[in-house]
């Protein structure tokens, strides 16, 4: 049993751990507002970066990046951010977006959780077969 097949799995349970926090903070911040579409929040995705090194493979997050789409204005005179012309700016979160790479990362997470499993029994066995 070679041991970079548990270290690959924990990679990539690692990366997907991340994914899902970071689309946890994209969420918690959807209905964030801000006085100036600089201040407003934009979403945040991990950028991941395949490890390929003498027989050695896995993931690791390489950071995070913000995404391109512009916050969303919104007239709300009476809120206290708004701006000079009655403007709120919302965040650019696509709640949508980010529940449909929620379920995909947890899918990828356990999927991992099941490959670790299977690993671990088929280490087991290998181990009987010397008995």
């Amino acid at each position: 049993m070679n041991l970079s097949a548990f270290e690959i799995a924990g990679s990539a349970m690692r990366a997907q751990t991340t994914r899902l926090n970071t689309i946890a903070s994209n969420l918690a911040n959807a209905d964030v507002v801000a006085s100036s579409p600089d201040e407003a929040y934009r979403a945040k995705k991990p950028v991941f970066e395949a490890l390929l090194q003498e027989g050695l493979g896995g993931v690791t997050t390489r950071g995070l990046v913000e995404s391109p789409r512009d916050p969303v204005a919104r007239h709300a005179p009476e809120h206290p951010l708004a701006d000079e012309n009655g403007y709120v700016h919302g965040s650019n979160v696509d709640a949508i977006e980010e529940m449909t790479d929620m379920m995909s990362a947890s899918q990828s997470y356990r999927s991992n959780v099941e490959l670790l499993g299977t690993l671990r029994d088929l280490a087991m066995r290998t181990l009987q077969l010397g008995e």
